[in-house]
């Protein structure tokens, strides 16, 4: 019922930059704390940045200082700046719930790429 969709990703240089779109369907996502995850080939999923329904952060300490995590309650959307990109930071790129016991995690979207590359 609830669908999740991202878009922004694609191909940058190292110290580049993007932003990543999270667009909610179907829910109301003001009142969830949303994140975003990612993951890499080989690798298991992990959460990158959240962001509470009243608005506080908190980011993976692989990314802080990098990127923000935002929201924008009206529009359902939720949003990733990632700033000075390097080539760790390649993986698709998803957004759900911060889970918690009584939500858990939406259904998961298809993601999108980043690739940080010369």
């Amino acid at each position: 019922q609830v669908q999740l969709v991202e878009s922004g990703g694609g191909l940058v240089q190292p110290g580049g930059s993007l932003r990543l779109s999270c667009t909610v369907s179907g829910s109301i996502c003001s009142i969830y704390a949303m994140g975003w995850y990612r993951q890499a080939p080989g690798k298991q999923r992990e959460l990158v940045a959240s962001i509470s329904s009243s608005g506080w952060t908190n980011y993976a300490d692989s990314v802080k200082g990098r990127f923000t995590i935002s929201r924008d309650n009206a529009k359902n959307t939720v949003s990733l700046q990632m700033n000075s990109l390097k080539p760790e930071d390649t993986a698709v790129y998803y957004c759900n719930r911060y889970y918690s016991s009584s939500s858990g995690y939406a259904r998961w979207g298809q993601g999108t790429q980043v690739t940080v590359s010369d």
